[in-house]
């Protein structure tokens, strides 16, 4: 990353270490080579499988799994002060590219061989990569779904194409009730259908590539079933029609399961409808859950780092979160045991990751989020022109990269 942006984040840590001294990790805990502090954002039931498995390590080595809810900001924050930052930190891949430019992580492949890597799946190892360095080790992933409620679209009535998902739209929206539904203006669920038609929204250099060719016809061609969707989608929104019934189907993550299933609705879940203006299905983001290690404790607590890896390597650890909280499991191996390929959901998602597109771990991204947001905004909202939008957009999203240098 830019100098500038660099300076800026260590001068806020340096202040922060100040202010908020004695508000990280314990700091007898980060001064013993035996105690490991993990900081994450998990819920309840990946915590617990995680827990579970990472005491098999005491007496020899204490694990603690400190839940915080603002654990990236906290990292931006405490990241360089050992006596605050935690050793370790499992969270989504992708904001790896600002840790590893703030020079706070160690890549996995200084405690693990990288060849021991070649168990998990491509596309989570890809996901963990940043300039060619692999800074996590992939636990499980997530990618979006396509779901719907079998009171109204039967098993063989599902979508294979987004134009029989349009004809279907037509044909059942009406009243309040619609055929379909998402988050047409959220940048993570907008994606699928720019990532279905080639486009992207940052290329791997960081640079924004809004005003492609793909990207127009991506807005251009979803634009239609946008019209047949209410004008506000929030979570909340589509969630409330989805699991009401007033909506026939959806796109939405498998966190939505348990609270549709919770309500009495019979769900399936299918593969991604094939765009028919490119011949490839709808390509969401995945997001792929792991685990990173800070560069104090690479340096300090080699060996009880090492030792919490491995027990995180073990497959079971993965089968465990599937059943636990429908985790997809990023070991290949998994894939194998009747316990994962029973699990529908589970196997959907790994049907889907053959097609999805590894959330961008580059620092700009933290900045393309909210122009693109804007610019759906504008697009499917507001109505305006979709080559105005694009091109201001484009003009935003290069102001704001530049002001990084």
């Amino acid at each position: 990353m830019k100098k500038r942006i660099i300076s800026l984040l260590l001068a806020i840590t340096v202040m922060a270490g100040t202010v908020f001294s004695g508000c990280g990790s314990d700091t007898s805990a980060a001064t013993d080579p035996n105690t490991i502090v993990i900081w994450h954002d998990k819920e309840d039931a990946v915590a617990e499988v995680l827990q579970e498995k990472l005491n098999t390590l005491n007496p020899e080595i204490t694990v603690v799994l400190e839940k915080k809810s603002d654990l990236t900001e906290s990292l931006k924050m405490v990241g360089n002060d050992p006596k605050s930052a935690p050793d370790m930190y499992i969270f989504a891949h992708d904001k790896i590219g600002v840790y590893a430019e703030m020079g706070i992580l160690s890549p996995i492949t200084d405690i693990i061989p990288e060849d021991e890597l070649s168990v998990y799946m491509d596309e989570t190892l890809d996901a963990a990569t940043y300039k060619g360095e692999i800074y996590q080790l992939p636990i499980y992933y997530e990618t979006l779904l396509f779901m719907y409620n079998r009171l109204y679209m039967k098993d063989d009535e599902v979508p294979t194409t987004t134009e029989e998902l349009y004809t279907y739209m037509t044909e059942n929206t009406a009243g309040g009730h619609y055929g379909f539904v998402e988050q047409h203006s959220t940048p993570y669920y907008a994606a699928g259908w720019i990532n279905g038609f080639g486009g992207e929204i940052l290329d791997a250099d960081g640079n924004a590539t809004l005003d492609s060719q793909a990207v127009i016809d991506a807005l251009t061609y979803h634009k239609k079933f946008v019209d047949l969707m209410p004008g506000e989608t929030e979570y909340a929104t589509v969630n409330t029609l989805f699991s009401s019934g007033m909506a026939h189907a959806t796109i939405a993550g498998p966190w939505m399961i348990p609270t549709v299933k919770e309500n009495g609705m019979d769900v399936g879940v299918a593969a991604m409808p094939v765009i028919d203006e490119t011949g490839t299905p709808i390509a969401p983001y995945m997001g792929v859950q792991g685990v990173q290690v800070l560069k104090n404790a690479a340096e300090n607590k080699s060996e009880a780092v090492e030792k919490v890896l491995r027990v995180l390597m073990d497959p079971q650890v993965e089968v465990d979160l599937a059943e636990a909280s429908g985790c997809a499991p990023a070991n290949e191996s998994c894939y194998e045991l009747d316990e994962i390929k029973n699990d529908e959901v589970v196997m959907m998602m790994r049907q889907t990751a053959d097609h999805a597109v590894p959330m961008p771990n580059l620092p700009e991204m933290d900045v393309m989020w909210t122009v693109l947001g804007n610019l759906l905004t504008d697009v499917n909202l507001s109505g305006n022109d979709i080559t105005e939008s694009v091109s201001d957009a484009q003009s935003q999203a290069e102001s704001l990269i530049q002001s990084m240098q």
